[in-house]
């Protein structure tokens, strides 16, 4: 337990980060993990949590700061070994998609029938997209998303399941409790880049990670956090609106570590395993719903439960086989983490595999275990 004063605590953090782009100062590893503890024990008042990180927002993040942030949530997450040597975590970032059907809520079903017991995590609504999470997305299609962490370790470890959703509200109510405040101060706080990687599940042996990126820095940023985390290795995709799955339409990258090893790269191609689509993911059908206008232009204009609905439907439906971009990008993202598992030599051979556990109807039956 923290002894230090959270009022003097985080008076003494804002007085040095809140001073302008040129004369703000970084603050240590503990210190920042010492506020971010603050808050999330609610010691603190909101405005002086608001502040807080929106200051860090603006001067921009250093590591220790960053590691901070991410070490105070990992010190307050609960954490479940699933019974099996080895899980993979699918880490979308948790405002969720605004410019496709996200098809990545599938994906660990999929990695399950591949024999690689999976898991993925979320929220049901957050900044700064508000878009369509996981939790949306399979609560549309049926399956149970208020698991705690110890029925979904279970469901991750059944040799007929072997995958499972589990909630931030059920593996960190302190985190998720956050919501409101993160809604208030707008922009994307250090959070948004650290929650994904809370792990809630881990393997006995191993556990692996699987997340996405925008912008050029964070892969380097991601394997630092990762590596605090615990993961045993981990991959971090140029995906579509920033999620593990890459563009259908054009090559990406995808960083990668294994173990103790340096952050290294590797270019994947969607041609070479056969897949050519004319638009870089599932696309949204024109005729959904719109969101009721209210004089709001930060949030979406997305009736997210009707895309949540549609891409519930699209998703099931590449399970079991239809072909089209979804049933692709299920290969696709499948076979790079199959890859990234060294599971197989190459993505065509990772692809192969793929195409048969759901042509056979094993990713679908797995689904609706």
């Amino acid at each position: 337990m923290n002894d230090a004063d959270p009022i003097v605590s985080m008076r003494s953090c804002i007085q040095r980060i809140a001073t302008g782009p040129e004369l703000s100062k970084d603050i240590s590893f503990e210190e920042t993990r010492t506020a971010m503890e603050f808050i999330l024990q609610a010691k603190v008042d909101p405005v002086q949590a608001g502040v807080f990180l929106i200051a860090l927002r603006m001067k921009r993040e250093t590591d220790d700061e960053n590691r901070g942030v991410l070490q105070a949530i990992l010190d307050t997450t609960e954490t479940t070994v699933a019974p099996v040597d080895e899980v993979f975590d699918v880490a979308d970032p948790y405002d969720g998609s605004t410019r496709g059907l996200p098809m990545a809520p599938f994906l660990p079903a999929v990695l399950s029938a591949c024999g690689i017991p999976a898991v993925s995590h979320g929220l049901e609504s957050v900044g700064p997209k508000y878009g369509v999470t996981h939790r949306k997305v399979l609560r549309a299609a049926g399956i149970d998303v208020d698991l705690t962490p110890s029925e979904a370790a279970a469901c991750v470890g059944h040799p007929d399941i072997g995958w499972a959703y589990v909630d931030q509200k059920m593996f960190c109510p302190k985190l998720h409790n956050l919501v409101g405040l993160r809604t208030l101060i707008v922009k994307r706080p250090a959070i948004t880049t650290v929650e994904v990687l809370a792990g809630p599940i881990k393997g006995r042996i191993k556990t692996h990670l699987a997340t996405g990126y925008v912008h050029k820095p964070y892969p380097r940023i991601y394997a630092l956090l990762a590596h605090q985390a615990g993961f045993d290795s981990a991959m971090f995709v140029r995906g579509v609106e920033g999620g593990v799955i890459p563009s259908l339409q054009q090559p990406s990258k995808v960083f990668y570590y294994h173990g103790n090893s340096e952050l290294q790269q590797m270019a994947v191609d969607p041609t070479s395993i056969g897949i050519e689509q004319p638009k870089r993911a599932v696309a949204i059908p024109e005729l959904l719903p719109k969101a009721k206008k209210k004089g709001d232009e930060i949030a979406t204009t997305l009736d997210t439960e009707a895309v949540a609905g549609t891409a519930a439907e699209v998703g099931i439906a590449a399970l079991e086989g239809k072909p089209g971009p979804a049933y692709d990008s299920l290969v696709y993202g499948a076979a790079i983490c199959l890859l990234h598992l060294e599971r197989y030599g190459s993505l065509q051979a990772g692809a192969d595999a793929v195409r048969k556990v759901i042509d056979s109807g094993e990713a679908l039956r797995r689904f609706q275990a």
